[in-house]
This record gives structure tokens, C-alpha cells and sequence, in this order.
């Protein structure tokens, strides 16, 4: 990203083009749905979709993602990096904290390291090992923070040091774990400064005015925000609904602007009535096998699973949006080492469908016609997609390999808890991309990883993802993950399911919002059309 010019050029556009376009109305808020209440909205600590989208709106770090999932300047306003690609130094703008304290490196330098530290326990830890030292102070192996490679040399320069070359880092720059923290606000109370609107603290263009748990959260526009000119809402209203049916009659009676999903079997109507929308995901839903459960221990048992469902009839019938079976873990939409050319097409389909192949399997592993296999769970939050995907996984299960299973659904942040203390047997689960490079989607299965809920792990599989990480020649950098993708999908601790694409409903006097394939909504520019 050149990324001052393109960034002031996209302003305007959207702005005066915007204006140009249509009318604004009087009331300048947007109603959305994020689809669940929020776990923790501690940048440090938050892993999931709902959370994010409050935090992008919220905070901002030294990059911002554009429409095109591209690094632009944001509290960076330029930067420089040495030849090695080792090293990155960063000069910041001056701009302020929505309680009015100045944003400085040393918020940055503050904020990586209270994210690996190991008392943290930051699940996303891991998306900072690319930092010379990162791993080593996480895991405990150093205890001197001064070591880690991330120092402010004064107020408004931000000095990194990294491990590796590592091609992504600007985007991963925009990540709400790398995004600042105010020092003084968290120290305050560590546990509780992000329940709290009077203490959320944030630095991007809106800022936390309400929060009624398990409700909604309002967000009024930042006037600290160093950009707040390009900022054309006062306020979003968040709501927490897990119900699909709920928020479709909250979007139909006006009570909603955009909602989190649609209900599948409505999906017909709506496309009729020209209220569907739908914009690329990278993203791939799929079951967690716990490893360490018997039988899931045994891959002949996984690959008999995977091997016993019909995807096509789950995107076709269930999800209905256009969803794209997944016969490997990566998803399409990645480039791979030579221009032009897809990561998933070249690595092309890793597993099978095959019903008779799956029985013999079972037979193998000592379950012939499914006798003595016994009742498992599958674990899914709440929402009735998942548990639609779930009745027809069971369905397919019992059909095919003559094995029961129950469905067990929880509310979100009781399921992430289930899921991080390996209390399942089978889960379901969502991955999209962190930044577009097929590492965001490979190294959370490495041993020991934050978010590696399977407690599968293989040496090959780790060692090609190291080397992945260390190389700077995309060839043998893609080569290596697509070795080691292989093994995964040889061991099948994870089933792909499909791939994502983001199927949801919005007013159309609600303008340029930017939907990230990357699972984010950033508000930034957006507005509402007189109506």
C-alpha cells in the first residue's frame, strides 16, 4: 500500500462520491447484528468474528486493510523497511486516545508484548512470533521483555524487529491483537476495562458509549479519531442476536440495517426481492475432532467421518448462498508462488467422498457396520445454521456408517471455552483469514498452538511450517505449505466442511461499507442515504 496518496484519493471517492451519488439522510446511524455477545473485547485476548468487528471500529493499528484486504497507512503514516526485510521502523502520526491522551509507540511496544506475555494466555499470541524473540518470551524461555524485538524509539517512531521475512506483516500490522492498548486505562483494571464504555479506550473512528450485555452495544463517532472529517455516521448500534429468524423480522420491520446471516430457507425470497447480498469470504466451516478422545484418536476413524458426508448436498440445501464444498482446509481466493496461479487450485482436492471406503475404514478400526462405536457429541454455538449443518451431518452418519451422535449447542463464549479446554468430542468450527496468505490458515495446527482445539500434532507437518515461515522464496514457502496441508489432510484432526462467502441482508440506503473477505466490517467511510 503508497500508500498515503491512494488512501487520501479513497477518501474522497467514497465521500464526495458518495454525495454525489444520493442524499444523506438527517440520522446518521446504522443498526447491525455481529451475531453474538462479545467474549472479551480486549484486543489482546479476543479470537472470534463478533469481537473483531467491534475492535475494527474501535481501535486502529499502524495499518488498515482497504477494500481490497490491502495494508493502507493509518496511525503509521509511513514507514521503512531494510533491504533483509528484517527490519521495519515506523513513524506515526500524532493523534489521541478517546479520552484524550496522546497514541504513541510506546502504546504499541506496550501492547505486543502484554499480548506474549505468557500470563496473558492471548490465544492469538502466536500471530506475533514473527517478532525476533516473540516465541521464546511467550513460551517462558526469556523473561526479559527488553529482548522482544518491537521498541519505541521515541514518542512517534516504532522500531520491529522480525524473525524471518515475512511478506504479510503490514496486514498483519491491522490485526486486533497488534493494535494499540492505553497503558494506563488497562493497568487500571486489567480484567475489566473493556466491559466498561467509561474505560474502553479506544483510538479508531468510534468509540463505546453503551453496552447492555447479551443485548447491544452503541458506538458513537470518535471526535479524538485523528481522521474524524472522513467520518460520516454518529452512531452504530450492535446487537448480540444469535437467532436467524429474530434479526430476519427485526431487518424486515426496520429495527436492523444488516444483519449477521440470513435464514437459509428464506434465502430464495430475499434473493427475489433483491435484498440478499453476498461478497467473497476467505474462510472455511469445519469439525474439530478431539484427538486425545478414543475413537476420534484413530485418523482411520476421521477419515471414515469425513469420507461418509456429501458436502455438495450441505451448500446446496442447507446453506444456500452460494458456499463452495471444501475437499481441503485452504480456501480459494490465495495466491501461490507464481502470478496468476490460485494456492487451491494448485493444490487441488487433498480428500474424498467415498461411502463404501468409509465403511471399510470403520471396519479397520474395529467398529465393522458401526457395532461398538459409541454415542458422541457434536458441539456447535447457537445458531440454527449449525445446528441445520448438524442434523444433516448426523443424519449422514447414521445412514452411512450406522453410528449415533447427539447435538449439543451452546451460547458463544461457553463454546469457545468448551472448545480452548478440549471439553468435546466433535465440534464445529469457522476459520477466515487473518491476512490473505495460506500461513493464516496452516499454523494453528502446529503443536502447542493457541488455537489448535484438535490436540493433533506432527513433527513433518511443524517442520514445514517453520520453513515456511523462515524462507523468503514464495516457491519454497508454498511448496512447504502445501506439503504440509497434505499431511493435515492426511491426518484429518479437522474436516473441511466448505468454503464461506458471506451471505447477509442490508438496506439500501446504507453506502460504502467495506465487507473484508477477511470476516470484517469496517465503517470507517460509510453513511446512510436519505430514505
Amino acid at each position: 500500500m503508497q500508500k498515503r496518496l491512494a488512501c487520501l484519493v479513497l477518501a474522497l471517492v467514497l465521500i464526495v462520491g458518495g454525495i454525489a451519488g444520493a442524499e444523506r439522510a438527517a440520522e446518521q446511524i446504522v443498526r447491525f447484528n455481529i451475531g453474538a455477545e462479545p467474549e472479551t473485547l480486549d484486543p489482546a485476548k479476543s479470537t472470534g468474528v463478533p469481537e473483531a468487528r467491534i475492535e475494527l471500529n474501535v481501535f486502529e493499528g499502524l495499518t488498515r486493510l482497504d477494500e481490497n484486504d490491502m495494508p493502507q497507512p493509518a496511525i503509521a503514516e509511513s514507514w521503512e523497511i531494510s533491504e533483509d526485510g528484517l527490519r521495519y521502523v515506523f513513524h506515526l502520526r500524532k493523534s489521541q486516545w478517546s479520552n484524550g491522551d496522546p497514541v504513541t509507540a510506546h502504546d504499541f511496544e506496550y501492547a505486543w508484548k502484554r499480548a506474549l506475555a505468557p500470563e496473558t494466555a492471548s490465544q492469538y499470541a502466536y500471530q506475533l512470533f514473527y517478532i525476533k524473540n516473540g516465541e521464546a518470551y511467550n513460551a517462558g524461555e526469556i523473561t526479559d521483555p527488553s529482548l522482544v524485538g518491537v521498541r519505541a524509539v521515541d514518542d512517534y517512531t516504532l522500531e520491529v524487529e522480525l524473525e524471518a521475512p515475512t511478506a504479510y506483516f503490514l496486514s498483519l500490522a491491522a490485526f486486533p491483537t497488534l493494535m494499540p492498548v492505553n497503558r494506563k486505562v488497562v493497568e487500571a483494571d486489567p480484567e475489566g476495562w473493556f466491559l466498561k464504555p467509561e474505560t474502553y479506550v479506544g483510538n479508531g473512528p468510534f468509540k463505546v458509549t453503551k453496552w447492555v450485555h447479551n443485548s447491544y452495544l452503541e458506538l458513537e463517532k470518535n471526535p479524538l479519531y485523528w481522521d474524524a472529517d472522513s467520518v460520516i455516521l454518529d452512531k452504530l448500534v450492535a446487537t448480540t442476536i444469535e437467532s436467524e429468524d429474530t434479526e430476519l423480522v427485526m431487518f424486515e420491520t426496520g429495527q436492523l440495517d444488516i444483519t449477521n446471516t440470513v435464514s437459509r430457507p428464506e434465502i430464495p425470497r430475499l434473493e427475489r426481492e433483491g435484498l440478499l447480498k453476498v461478497v467473497p469470504n476467505l474462510g472455511t466451516y469445519y469439525y474439530i475432532f478431539n484427538c486425545e478422545v478414543e475413537p476420534l484418536n484413530d485418523p482411520r476413524v476421521r477419515k471414515a467421518l469425513s469420507m461418509a458426508i456429501d458436502r455438495e448436498a450441505i451448500t446446496e440445501y442447507v446453506t444456500r448462498a452460494g458456499e463452495i464444498p471444501a475437499f481441503a482446509f485452504v480456501p480459494p481466493g490465495i495466491p501461490d508462488a507464481k502470478p496468476g496461479e490460485d494456492f487451491r487450485e494448485v493444490g487441488g482436492d487433498l480428500i474424498e467422498e467415498n461411502v463404501e471406503k468409509a465403511k471399510a475404514l470403520l471396519a479397520e478400526a474395529g467398529y465393522p457396520d458401526g457395532k461398538g462405536f459409541p454415542t458422541l457429541n457434536i458441539l456447535y454455538n447457537t445458531m440454527d445454521m449449525h445446528k441445520a449443518i448438524a442434523e444433516v451431518i448426523q443424519e449422514f452418519w447414521k445412514k452411512n456408517l450406522n453410528i449415533d451422535v447427539r447435538l449439543m449447542n451452546q451460547e458463544w463464549g461457553v463454546y469457545l471455552n468448551s472448545r480452548d479446554e478440549g471439553d468435546f468430542e466433535i465440534a464445529r468450527a469457522g476459520w477466515i483469514g487473518d491476512y490473505v496468505d495460506p500461513m493464516t490458515f496452516m499454523d494453528m495446527h502446529v503443536k502447542d498452538g493457541g488455537n489448535n482445539d484438535s490436540n493433533w500434532s506432527d513433527p513433518e507437518h511443524d517442520r514445514l511450517i517453520q520453513l515456511a515461515k523462515s524462507s523468503n522464496d514464495p516457491a519454497v514457502r508454498m511448496q512447504a505449505m502445501h506439503e504440509a496441508e497434505a499431511i493435515l489432510m492426511d491426518q484429518l484432526p479437522v474436516m473441511p466442511i466448505y468454503y464461506y462467502v458471506e451471505a447477509f441482508l442490508e438496506k439500501d440506503y446504507v453506502k460504502d461499507v467495506i465487507y473484508s473477505s477477511l470476516g470484517f466490517i469496517d465503517f470507517k467511510y460509510a453513511w446512510v442515504a436519505k430514505h
